[in-house]
């Protein structure tokens, strides 16, 4: 039996016999109330006892191997018998909240487990122990949640951090992990941060959002998606262009069901959060340097190796900086279908930030070389934007055509345009095709995809 069962049995003989735990003598619940009418204890104070009691008598440590639901049974029934013990007298309503808090603080991440519970919380954004906001539908509210101090709000953001091999204390700060199911988490600990520690979490749901799923949310048209497949079929090199929170990650998941089972596909991310389909898949992940500053594995490393790992598709879950110049390189050299995202507002200022984080590589290249790979290297851009009121849109597909002098040429074959706003301030426009054919069309009938041939007439394909 191991230390963590025994625990659990003497526990719960210590309850059966009837032997009395230590009492408290806390003030009263908020200053002016009781818990349970008799024994004067306040619910925070009666929580922290119970959990010190549990910790006491458990090895925690082998809390993270506890997969079975059998066990987190066998825990409930030791606190629940430790509540009994220590104040007999609460309502059922306080003592189950009071075993559902102990069990978060014990196996969860404390007081976020609610949260991270709830479906309708998209992000939850924590500025210190106190300030807890989450987003839902697009509205950021702040929530009723807190934490007892900086130093709990810490030991939750450590026990994240830690289960993704990461750390985060004075000598490192700022710390990018994911939460079990994919969600992405940002933490900013003092000094950095100078009112308490930050915590960032953009959620992801527990299945990915489909094809259907984004129609319904009116995210883009049946005629847009039935191009956007037809382009990742027929192997165009794509890039997914958007703000933060615009949903770039969300889309690229989602063309990612596209993608033909029988292909090898590498991912490199700095924090793992694509939920690809596909069974042949590498998952690859950058390194942040150890306390000696020393072992990084950046994202170009990353990049670097892919390309010896026989792929016939390499997807980078974000492009900021150097890695950008040896993607284009992949895009260019027997890797096409391969797919990027990166931060911009509109399809030419991602072109502008490509250029820019072509320089971050340190090769001096001239303007028109520079334009060149990219002309040759990107076939399609997607704008996403989140736009007033929370709605994420596919705002544009656009074709890179070719170079001009030493401008490189686009055209706008999608687009939504926005005509307003409604009574909940919320943005309204419309879909329109703008009459202009692809040139790509020729490419995709060639590996046998052929599109209606009035897709392209220009006209409004739909009204939100």
């Amino acid at each position: 039996m191991s230390r963590l069962q025994q625990g659990i049995s003497k526990l719960n003989s210590l309850s059966n016999q009837g032997s009395s735990l230590s009492r408290l003598s806390s003030p009263s619940f908020g200053g002016n109330s009781t818990v349970g009418g008799g024994g004067g204890k306040n619910l925070e104070e009666l929580k922290r006892q119970i959990h010190s009691k549990l910790v006491e008598r458990l090895d925690l440590s082998r809390v993270k191997d506890l997969a079975s639901d059998a066990m987190r049974r066998d825990i409930r029934r030791a606190i629940e018998h430790l509540c009994d013990t220590e104040n007999p007298l609460l309502n059922r309503i306080e003592r189950e909240k009071l075993i559902e808090e102990i069990l978060d603080e014990t196996l969860g991440f404390g007081p976020l487990e609610p949260l991270l519970k709830d479906p309708t919380v998209s992000e939850v954004m924590v500025n210190g122990p106190r300030k807890i906001y989450v987003e839902r539908r697009g509205k950021i509210e702040k929530s009723e949640v807190t934490f007892r101090d900086n130093d709990h709000l810490l030991q939750i953001i450590d026990r994240i951090v830690s289960k993704v091999g990461r750390r985060v204390d004075e000598t490192s700060p700022l710390c990018d992990a994911r939460l079990p199911d994919g969600s992405r988490v940002n933490a900013v600990i003092p000094p950095i941060a100078l009112d308490g520690a930050s915590l960032s979490i953009r959620r992801f749901g527990a299945t990915p959002l489909k094809l259907e799923d984004l129609l319904n949310y009116k995210a883009f048209t049946p005629e847009m998606a039935m191009l956007l497949e037809g382009a990742i079929k027929a192997r165009l090199n794509t890039v997914i262009s958007g703000g933060t929170g615009s949903g770039k990650t969300t889309l690229l998941n989602t063309l990612s069901a596209f993608i033909p089972g029988d292909e090898r596909l590498v991912t490199i991310e700095d924090a793992a959060e694509l939920q690809l389909q596909q069974d042949h898949i590498v998952r690859m992940e950058t390194r942040p340097p150890n306390i000696e500053g020393k072992g990084a594995i950046t994202c170009r490393d990353l990049v670097k190796n892919a390309l010896r790992m026989r792929p016939d598709r390499i997807i980078v879950g974000e492009c900021r900086g150097s890695e950008a110049l040896d993607m284009l390189q992949a895009m260019n050299t027997g890797h096409a279908g391969s797919m990027t995202t990166l931060h911009a507002n509109t399809p030419r200022d991602g072109l502008a930030r490509l250029e820019t984080m072509i320089m971050m590589a340190g090769t001096e290249l001239p303007i028109k070389a520079m334009r060149q790979q990219i002309s040759s290297a990107v076939d399609l851009i997607i704008q996403v934007n989140r736009l007033q009121g929370g709605p994420r849109k596919m705002v544009s597909i656009t074709e890179v055509m070719n170079m001009e002098q030493e401008t490189i040429i686009m055209q706008e074959i999608f687009r939504f345009r926005q005509l307003g706003v409604d009574q909940n301030g919320r943005a309204f426009g419309q879909f329109e095709a703008t009459g202009v054919r692809p040139s790509f069309v020729q490419r995709l009938e060639q590996k046998g995809i052929k599109l209606p041939s009035n897709m392209f007439t220009e006209r409004v394909l739909a009204r939100d």
